[in-house]
């Protein structure tokens, strides 16, 4: 996908590490550097800089909205993922006898604003099997108290990717639900078609390259209504200024209402970069580019004496793979002193793979994979 002279132009870092760890934190290639130096230039203008950040921020939405398939007025930006889930609970005043369904392969994120003493429904785990989640164990949680199910496309604890599809016929044929999907670990890896999809939700910092600082918030004009936040703020009202101000609120529909305050101008300035450098791309051939280094790297691997997390499936592999150890901790260690970069956490070792990576740097994980394990 890159050439090798284009990979040291935009990743000069990646010529002296293995880095298989985008599913933490994506390396930026220079435009974003570049764009986020541009926001400091645009700063020291002050208050005359501010039509410059607001010009950002529009091409920011455009991208965004290009990547998740709806129109710029249905995507907005919060500060990051962890904020929409808490700023969609707040716009679904959950009720006792409400019911949410969440998934044990899920991030944080997405989970536990739901298990807050605050949030008064009650919540259902979807629970894996062998890596997994299926459908046939989803239908019998989903009901007419049902009112929101979340989940992630890619799970980032093993890779497994769900197929939406049937998940969305079930949750249509068998409740009125609201579908949240994370797209954390898909944007800017895989090809996504979110149609059917209530509630979108990205980070910034993994697969599109970008900085921290940015939630990216989806929501279809036809939930606007039933996801519109009722928080104080002024970015999100359409009155902040206005002579009865302080007399009542007006907020902006949907997925304006995510974005509470000022915005993040230098993330902003870093997701429009990032995602322009990953369209310019093509997510389509991203993932071409990727599917054959995914494959070799789990073939390869199924020869070592570890025990797999991630599902042995191609059509729910994207761009993550993930095993277990009991000398996991000493494995990590031993790889990061060889400049291989990969993630460890609780015994489990993850390899995420994404456009830079290249085959050199699978070859070089695996013999040193192999050497450790010897030992």
């Amino acid at each position: 996908m890159l050439t090798n002279e284009t990979r040291l132009r935009d990743f000069p870092t990646l010529t002296e590490m293995s880095y298989l760890n985008s599913a933490a934190e994506g390396i930026p290639p220079r435009v974003v550097l570049e764009a986020m130096a541009q926001y400091g230039k645009d700063k020291l203008l002050g208050m005359e800089g501010r039509p410059l950040h607001e010009t950002q921020r529009a091409a920011a939405k455009e991208q965004l909205a290009n990547a998740y398939g709806l129109a710029p007025e249905e995507v907005s930006f919060c500060s990051c993922s962890s904020e929409a889930y808490n700023l969609a609970a707040l716009a679904l005043q959950l009720a006792e006898g409400d019911e949410v369904i969440i998934n044990d392969l899920d991030f944080p994120a997405g989970a536990t604003p739901w298990l807050q003493p605050s949030c008064k429904a009650t919540v259902k785990v979807w629970k894996m099997r062998d890596g997994a989640l299926r459908v046939e164990d989803l239908i019998p949680l989903l009901g007419p108290r049902t009112r929101l199910l979340t989940v992630s496309l890619v799970s980032f604890f093993n890779g497994y990717r769900i197929s939406l599809p049937p998940i969305l016929d079930a949750v249509r044929k068998h409740s009125e639900s609201l579908l949240a999907l994370d797209v954390t670990q898909a944007l800017g890896r895989i090809p996504l078609d979110l149609a059917g999809v209530d509630f979108v939700v990205s980070s910034t910092h993994k697969w599109i390259l970008a900085s921290h600082g940015g939630g990216l918030v989806g929501v279809p004009s036809a939930n606007a209504e039933k996801l519109t936040v009722p928080a104080g703020g002024w970015f999100n009202l359409t009155n902040a200024f206005d002579s009865n101000r302080f007399e009542r609120t007006d907020t902006k529909p949907g997925a304006a209402s995510f974005s509470v305050g000022m915005p993040n101008y230098p993330a902003i300035y870093a997701i429009a970069a990032g995602l322009r450098y990953i369209q310019e791309i093509g997510v389509e051939a991203i993932d071409q580019y990727c599917l054959p280094l995914v494959r070799f790297c789990y073939e390869e691997m199924e020869k070592l004496p570890v025990e797999f997390l991630t599902p042995d499936d191609p059509d729910h592999l994207a761009g993550i793979i993930a095993i277990r150890h009991p000398d996991a901790e000493r494995i990590y260690q031993a790889l990061l002193a060889q400049n291989i970069h990969i993630m460890h956490h609780a015994g489990r070792l993850r390899i995420a793979i994404h456009g830079y990576t290249t085959m050199k740097d699978l070859e070089n994980l695996i013999h040193a994979l192999h050497n450790e394990l010897k030992n």
